[in-house]
């Protein structure tokens, strides 16, 4: 069984990305693009558990409040290293939503990301099985941030002066 990390440690993974988004999978535990979402919602529900995907151009605003307290989790897919939309969405998933579930990062990131992944909100990380005990580490990379984020909402010197 695949593995990923969540909430800190190596746990198995009994979720597939469906990357169809015109064909509804035959079974539950199943992430699915937010367009088949979308169209489909009932079906998908019928199925069991179901997450949804936000590709880079697709904002967490089409998700609604029912939406996101129905998904067993939220995923942000990175179609490519370089491309760091993601981030942007994982924050405004927990500041501006208030969104408490799981945010998943699939896709084409790195371990050297997990860290500041972390700070803007996402909770789990599914990587390549062969790195993920090497990137536990990368969740701690650093002892202390400057700035502000969605793990630590005061900046180091409003904390320095508490």
């Amino acid at each position: 069984m695949p593995k990923i990390i969540k909430n800190g440690q190596v746990v198995d993974d009994n979720w597939q990305v469906w990357r169809d988004a015109e064909t509804l999978p035959s079974a539950d535990h199943v992430i699915v693009p937010l367009a088949l979402w979308q169209q489909q919602r009932d079906a998908l529900l019928a199925l069991g558990e179901i997450a949804v995907y936000l590709a880079s151009d697709e904002s967490p605003k089409s998700l609604s409040d029912d939406d996101l307290s129905t998904l067993s989790f939220v995923a942000v897919d990175f179609p490519k290293f370089m491309d760091g939309r993601g981030f942007s969405y994982a924050r405004e998933l927990r500041e501006q939503r208030q969104y408490q579930g799981e945010i998943r990062a699939v896709g084409d990131f790195i371990r050297d990301q997990l860290f500041y992944m972390k700070r803007c909100g996402f909770s789990s990380y599914a990587l390549p099985s062969d790195e993920l005990e090497a990137a536990l580490a990368s969740l701690n990379d650093f002892s202390e941030s400057y700035q502000s984020s969605v793990d630590q909402p005061l900046p180091l010197f409003r904390r320095r002066q508490a």
